[in-house]
């Protein structure tokens, strides 16, 4: 009887695991996310814009005082009647130089040095920074 040569055997446990799938496999527990695809797709969303300046204004007629925090891109004011007040109102404007205004009657006219402020019953205040 003859021994298969060891070139033999040797060419042939090579061609066995030439057949196999060397290629790891991925075992994952959790679903596939339904919404993959159209997160995938969706448009870059634009960060909200920064604070530029929070200032204190002081407003005639009565002497009074009103605060607002100018954001950059000069499209949107916060404004709070009183300076320590949690509550603000949010103030928009269609584009840069235009004025302020919010639902209620709200408006400003103006910069974060001086302004025309419109509130909500109506009273117009001329105010400085």
């Amino acid at each position: 009887m003859k021994n298969a040569s060891p070139l033999v055997l040797s060419a042939a446990a090579l061609l066995s695991l030439a057949a196999c799938n060397n290629q790891p496999e991925v075992v994952d527990s959790r679903a596939p996310d339904p919404m993959a695809s159209q997160l995938a797709n969706a448009a870059p969303v634009e960060a909200p814009p920064t604070i530029e300046a929070t200032v204190s204004f002081r407003c005639q007629p009565g002497n009074t005082l009103l605060a607002a925090d100018f954001f950059k891109g000069s499209k949107m004011v916060a404004l709070r009647e009183k300076k320590d007040s949690p509550k603000s109102v949010l103030l928009t404007a269609p584009e840069a130089g235009k004025p302020y205004v919010a639902a209620g009657g709200y408006k400003i006219d103006g910069t974060a040095k001086a302004a025309k402020i419109t509130l909500a019953d109506g009273s117009v205040h001329t105010c400085k920074a």
